[in-house]
């Protein structure tokens, strides 16, 4: 007596393959890769350096 394989799962849409993926390891990519932003927008990470270089005494500097 032989064993049938297991039926394969349904296939998933995007969404519900998105929806998956996040649970399992979380929203970790953008919505927009670097190439389709404004490249004159400045980063978050830029904007907070911008603003600490700002905030350095001029003996400080």
């Amino acid at each position: 007596m032989s064993e049938s394989p297991p039926p394969e799962p349904p296939a998933e849409t995007d969404w519900q393959r998105r929806r998956r993926l996040e649970a399992v390891f979380g929203d970790v990519l953008p919505e927009t890769t670097s190439d389709e932003r404004d490249p004159e927008a400045e980063s978050d990470q830029e904007a907070t350096d911008s603003w600490l270089r700002a905030q350095v005494p001029p003996h400080h500097g």
